[in-house]
């Protein structure tokens, strides 16, 4: 029996697919190896990846519907799903939204087909993003929190994976689990994110650009920790009792919201240099906190998130480092 990793060469997918080798479960991932960010570091994930006997990789797009048929062609031993390809970035979906479409949600559905075509489907495990919440203020944010006003595309896109899945939940009885991930962060990072972008600046001796004047929090996960709700997750499908769809949301972060000016001054300090700020407004799309509730994957799954910022910062700084030659 084999686990379909979707995303396998991104961050999140990379470091999943090398859990479930190590405790000898068969991957076969799926990356479309897009240019988003430097294809190098997806490329050196995957050689990672290869050397695993039972990983198998095909590169494609999972909105490619003839493509993605091909690949549950070549592995009918498929029983699981974990859908982590995704165009991300909310930043990027202002200026490239159709690729968010693309990827977000004919994706998505495309995926969702398949798990629907296979017999064998035990679970179908997804993607989402704290995003969904919108400029909700309560804190921290709750799965039972409203999620209808989302303000930025990705967000919009991330929440209709989630009616999506519920909905093919509830018509073809398939288990679903959405996972919202709260700022994840570690080694192997994408290029892109927080941290990875303070390091390089930082070490170039250019400016860091800081949005909102500094004034931002944010539910900082290590990537250790979100492989375990992963994992997790995916060993307990939802049951089905006839009547609700097997479907579940749960949030996946550190439940505890840090200040960003603290993040930045751990990289500071693991650098042993001091940033020079370009402090700026909030960008649109973005929220000043977010603040993880995780009581439903905790009593659910037992996940429990391990990694402070105190901890999880140098261990970035020590990969960064040495991927970088420094």
């Amino acid at each position: 029996m084999s686990v379909l990793v979707t995303g396998a060469a991104g961050f999140i997918g990379y470091n999943t697919s090398l859990r479930l080798l190590a405790r000898g479960e068969q991957v076969v991932g799926v990356d479309s190896l897009n240019a988003y960010y430097d294809p190098a570091l997806k490329a050196k994930r995957l050689d990672h990846l290869r050397q695993h006997p039972g990983f198998s990789f095909v590169q494609a797009d999972i909105a490619d519907r003839a493509g993605m048929a091909a690949v549950a062609q070549a592995h009918p031993d498929i029983t699981a799903y974990i859908n982590l390809a995704a165009q991300a970035g909310v930043r990027h979906s202002l200026t490239a939204p159709h690729e968010y479409s693309h990827s977000n949600v004919e994706g998505h559905l495309v995926m969702l087909e398949l798990a629907r075509a296979n017999k064998n489907c035990r679970h179908f495990v997804y993607a989402s993003s704290s995003s969904v919440y919108g400029a909700n203020t309560k804190l921290p944010f709750s799965v039972d929190d409203r999620v209808d006003q989302p303000i930025s595309l990705y967000a919009a896109t991330k929440r209709a994976g989630e009616l999506m899945s519920h909905s093919y939940s509830h018509l073809y009885r398939i288990p679903t689990t959405g996972l919202r991930f709260f700022t994840v962060y570690g080694p192997w990072g994408r290029p892109d994110m927080a941290a990875y972008l303070f390091a390089t600046a930082i070490l170039a001796g250019k400016p860091i650009t800081v949005f909102n004047n500094g004034d931002m929090r944010r539910d900082f996960t290590y990537i250790d920790d979100i492989v375990s709700g992963v994992v997790g997750v995916l060993d307990n499908p939802p049951a089905d009792d006839g009547v609700a769809p097997p479907c579940r949301l749960y949030n996946i972060g550190n439940n505890n919201s840090e200040k960003l000016m603290d993040f930045i001054g751990l990289i500071e300090q693991c650098l042993g240099r001091k940033a020079e700020y370009d402090f700026r407004p909030m960008q649109p799309g973005d929220v000043k906190e977010t603040y993880a509730d995780i009581s439903a994957i905790q009593k659910d799954v037992g996940f429990a998130p391990t990694t402070p910022i105190t901890v999880g910062v140098p261990k970035f700084i020590d990969w960064f480092k040495t991927y970088h030659g420094v």
